[in-house]
């Protein structure tokens, strides 16, 4: 299975009128029938197999594809590359690339047929989120209502070492943690916990209120301006336990976000840190070059 290698990027968080946010479109790509031979023939390079993996070469392959197919990089009719093209771009026999493909049919993922070849019939029973980066507070709101909520657990207890750090805190300093898991329809998006200085959060904050409300729109009712902050984002790889709650194999990449948000005078009220499933949860940011200065005399 191929796992990425750490990728982080970080961004600025910021409130206020005329702030627009920029949107991060997170789809399917669409693939029409001029592009499909091409499609067809891509495949993953020879290095992407591991021979010192336990994990037999076919299978390899398979989760490889599963999650080209999974992510919408090969959308439901689409043709997956031959046996023959399989084992030379992976550097297997036909047999293993014959081996992978069967499990793709298996998991009823692929339709096999002589002549017509290997065609992708899985459809995802909802679409990747939209989300935004560089993006104004509402903007992160109006993402808390549109996905759902199951919340996990929510709790004054006392803070760790780096919610400390983030939030400006003394060691031990009480803290309500809450872990929610955000849904997508009725499938996990991702495992999200969030840490609010116990005075910020004035005992108003609590599981009831937060499977009504988003975090962000709790701490806005109870007075606090949301000024601004700022978020690192992470590619990793879920370890069992976050792959057994986010229904996902242990060693899937998940996209991991950490944001502080900042208060009045910029004191810090909200660490969050949410890891969400990478086949359903995608980032597009879209660069704006600065205008060079007018050096005409």
């Amino acid at each position: 299975m191929r796992v990425p290698h750490l990728v982080e990027g970080s961004a600025r968080l910021h409130h206020g009128a005329g702030v627009a946010a920029h949107p991060l479109i997170c789809h399917h790509a669409i693939s029409n029938a001029s592009d499909q031979r091409r499609q067809r023939i891509s495949a993953s390079p020879k290095s992407g197999i591991d021979r010192a993996n336990a994990v037999p070469l076919y299978h390899q392959i398979f989760l490889a594809l599963r999650d080209d197919i999974l992510s919408g990089q090969r959308p439901a009719g689409s043709l997956l590359p031959t046996e023959h093209e399989l084992a030379e771009q992976w550097g297997v026999s036909r047999i293993t690339a014959r081996r992978a493909l069967d499990e793709l049919a298996q998991q009823d993922m692929v339709e096999r047929r002589r002549r017509t070849g290997t065609r992708v019939i899985f459809r995802a029973a909802t679409p990747p989120m939209d989300a935004d980066l560089d993006q104004a507070v509402e903007a992160l709101i109006a993402f808390g209502r549109d996905t759902g909520v199951r919340v996990l657990s929510a709790a004054q207890e006392a803070v760790d070492a780096e919610g400390a750090a983030a939030l400006a805190l003394a060691p031990g300093a009480s803290i309500v943690r809450a872990v929610r898991l955000r849904l997508q329809g009725d499938e996990p998006l991702g495992l999200v916990v969030s840490q609010v200085p116990a005075a910020a959060a004035m005992g108003r904050i609590d599981a009831a209120a937060l499977a009504a409300k988003p975090m962000l729109a709790l701490l806005q009712e109870l007075g606090h301006r949301l000024q601004g902050g700022h978020q690192t984002i992470s590619a990793l790889s879920a370890d069992f336990a976050l792959a057994t709650t986010l229904a996902i194999e242990p060693r899937a990449p998940v996209l991991r976000i950490e944001r502080v948000v900042t208060g009045a005078g910029g004191a810090p009220i909200l660490r969050t840190v949410a890891q969400y499933r990478a086949d359903r949860y995608r980032l597009r940011l879209d660069l704006h070059g600065r205008s060079a200065p007018d050096l005409t005399p």
